[in-house]
């Protein structure tokens, strides 16, 4: 199968795209699932240029997994004698580590069927950016109908599923981003929309009980004149080296607002929630660009730039329908 190796940590230009040996199921509980579409993020340009967060868990000097990638969107080829909810030729999207190839092998309980109303291509744009977004919101925040909730970062992959679960969950929201794109986020459903480039929203004087930052690009002390006395402010990026663990150590001592760190837990329950949501047309999908498989090195450099709106997917399997979404 072809698949989107790196062999070294570095820029863009040190993936490429080779003919590997192709997976096969070794657990019972696993699927083998043809790629159609997979998805950009963050975290894999994160791991291709090694920061040292990542380099713990990957190697120190050289990465020890080769195939990028965690969000998926295919067809079942095979299952497991243990997979019950999945048969061969089922369509389905989720998480699972390195789906910059052909074909996976994911364990069921990361998986759903896909939604009767999307594209592989808009589902795979799903999994991981909505999930994240859903437990920071609903997990982390606990959010509550009627508070009022600031996403920074909000026409980004995490962001603009955030604007949308939040109206969904009857809070206040108030969007952060770019001029460009402020026009759409507001059709994403967000009551208010701050433009950085013009307003530092630390500064207007406004309370929120809920500040993600979407994009990790601000800090708990930045945002302190801004949450409520009971508020809380949730970072997304863990592993980006602007995030400080000192945050989360000396919140606590600052009163009863907090700093929280989140990480997406990959689940088949959730990725049932958001399907079912997506079907009723309650949440969708933005995407702003999807690229041919051999252009991966152009798919990290765009994401890299940090100016993406909605999500970023790669056609792995030539032939599939396009989204129809406007920007």
């Amino acid at each position: 199968m072809r698949a989107a190796i790196y062999s070294s940590y570095g820029p863009p230009e040190v993936l490429e795209i080779r003919d590997v040996e192709q997976p096969f199921i070794k657990d019972d509980d696993r699927v083998l699932i043809r790629v159609h579409n997979a998805s950009v993020n963050a975290f894999d340009f994160l791991f291709r240029k090694g920061y040292l967060p990542t380099r713990l868990e990957n190697g120190l000097t050289k990465p020890k997994n080769h195939i990028l990638g965690i969000d998926v969107a295919g067809t079942i080829e095979a299952v497991g004698k243990n997979v019950h909810r999945f048969k061969v030729g089922d369509h389905v999207f989720g998480s699972c580590f390195g789906s910059h190839a052909e074909y996976v092998t994911p364990s069921e309980n990361t998986l759903s069927h896909m939604p009767k109303n999307v594209t592989f291509e808009e589902a795979a744009a799903i999994p991981c950016a909505a999930q994240t977004a859903l437990q920071a919101l609903r997990d982390v925040a606990r959010i509550k109908q009627g508070q009022r909730v600031l996403i920074y970062g909000a026409s980004g992959g995490v962001g603009h599923f955030a604007v949308q679960l939040a109206r969904y969950f009857e809070a206040e929201v108030t969007a952060v981003c770019s001029t460009s794109n402020i026009q759409w986020v507001k059709a994403l459903g967000a009551h208010y929309v701050i433009d950085y480039t013009k307003e530092n929203f630390a500064d207007n004087g406004k309370k929120y009980d809920v500040i993600l930052d979407a994009v990790g690009k601000r800090t708990f002390f930045s945002c302190l004149r801004s949450l409520t006395e009971t508020g809380v402010y949730i970072t997304e990026h863990a592993i980006y080296p602007k995030y400080h663990p000192f945050q989360l150590i000396v919140s606590p001592l600052l009163g009863s607002k907090k700093a929280k760190i989140h990480l997406a837990k990959p689940n088949d329950v959730d990725l049932n929630f958001l399907r079912c949501l997506v079907e009723e047309e309650k949440v969708r999908p933005v995407i702003e660009k999807c690229f041919p498989f051999d252009q991966i090195v152009e798919a990290h450099r765009h994401v890299e730039s940090g100016h993406t709106k909605g999500k970023v997917v790669l056609e792995i399997k030539q032939g599939n329908s396009t989204s129809n979404l406007e920007l």
